[in-house]
């Protein structure tokens, strides 16, 4: 890295200005199917084609199509008939809807959801919690009752989360050898991803889900098969009603909703539950101890501040929450990816 001297600060500062309108073409190329469509006809098209196909105007069009290059999310090609454009290979894994790691859902999400209530960060800067009620004129003393306040938010939350674990949920479960561990519980499971990761990883492991009644169903009916026989349910609220007792708890971006006071409240809960000699399994983001970065877990913190009552902390932290609540020979494991592993033993 060269010296301060090295670094252009005019252009540092407006690259991250404009960084918003950077996510905001992904968003967009992503919802009006910009993707799907050259992975569909498999050929390069021209902008006014595109346009054609998709309902949008010729000019709007070949603007976005442009950026995507920039962004190197698509190639184009000059011709004798004008541009061609195509998929890059990021775009055909990650962005369209049919490929077993698309992230176009959480994209969606993202785009629909967390934007609005990032709309209003300096609102929640000076207050100090989440603007679902500025947002969407609904309630923010129940985050989740806010985050699943129709079927519709609920399903696109719940495929968005499916889709990240699908790319990332291997990298947390193999952070350790969780072979020992045969009966599991996935407290606020949701969708189910992670818990199909698990017994894929460990196939002699049966994984319970544990999460509210509505969720449970959807994800019953939509996102787990009748076939996996590994996999079963347990409605329930986890503050509010028992946990089933179980050799392994896997909490997924779970205490980072919460506040130091609600995260002791469950580990406890999850303690007491626990079989002797089993152990809880923290999926995070870890801020490093001086909280200097990584910056993606230093903005998610922010997210946490405009959506729920928690927020992403360090692993020093999360080790102090763990042994409040009981558990000890705690081992930390930093994946090197989007997050990291926290295994506390009983």
């Amino acid at each position: 890295m060269g010296s301060t001297e090295d670094l252009d600060y005019p252009q540092v500062i407006l690259q991250y200005s404009s960084g918003f309108l950077v996510s905001k073409v992904m968003f967009t190329a992503c919802e009006l199917g910009v993707f799907d469509l050259l992975l569909e006809t498999g050929e390069p098209l021209s902008s006014d084609a595109i346009a054609a196909r998709l309902g949008t105007s010729t000019t709007g069009m070949e603007r976005l199509l442009d950026a995507c290059v920039g962004l190197k999310l698509l190639a184009v090609e000059l011709t004798e008939e004008g541009a061609l454009y195509r998929n890059t290979d990021i775009s055909n894994i990650y962005l369209t809807k049919s490929s077993p790691k698309s992230q176009y859902h959480i994209m969606m999400y993202y785009s629909n959801t967390v934007y609005l209530c990032w709309h209003y960060l300096a609102d929640a800067v000076r207050e100090g919690r989440n603007q679902y009620e500025r947002a969407f004129g609904i309630s923010s003393e129940d985050p989740f009752g806010a985050m699943y306040r129709s079927e519709e938010e609920m399903l696109k939350f719940m495929a968005g989360q499916n889709s990240i674990w699908g790319i990332c949920g291997r990298d947390v479960l193999s952070a350790f050898d969780l072979s020992p561990f045969r009966q599991i519980c996935d407290l606020g499971g949701g969708g189910g991803a992670l818990a199909r990761e698990c017994v894929s990883l460990y196939p002699n492991s049966v994984v319970t889900i544990y999460d509210l009644p509505k969720v449970v169903q959807v994800a019953k009916e939509q996102f787990v098969p009748h076939k996996e026989h590994r996999i079963s349910f347990h409605e329930g609220d986890f503050f509010n009603d028992s946990i089933p007792e179980a050799e392994l708890y896997i909490l997924s971006k779970t205490l980072h909703d919460w506040d130091d006071d609600k995260c002791k409240q469950l580990l406890t809960k999850v303690y007491k539950a626990c079989k002797p000699g089993g152990g809880v399994l923290l999926v995070e983001s870890l801020l490093n101890e001086d909280k200097s970065g990584p910056l993606e877990t230093q903005l998610y913190s922010m997210n946490m501040l405009v959506q729920t009552e928690g927020k992403e902390r360090t692993a020093a932290e999360y080790s102090k929450l763990l042994k409040a609540a009981g558990f000890g020979d705690i081992q930390v494991k930093r994946t090197g990816k989007l997050y990291d592993a926290v295994l506390g033993r009983k």
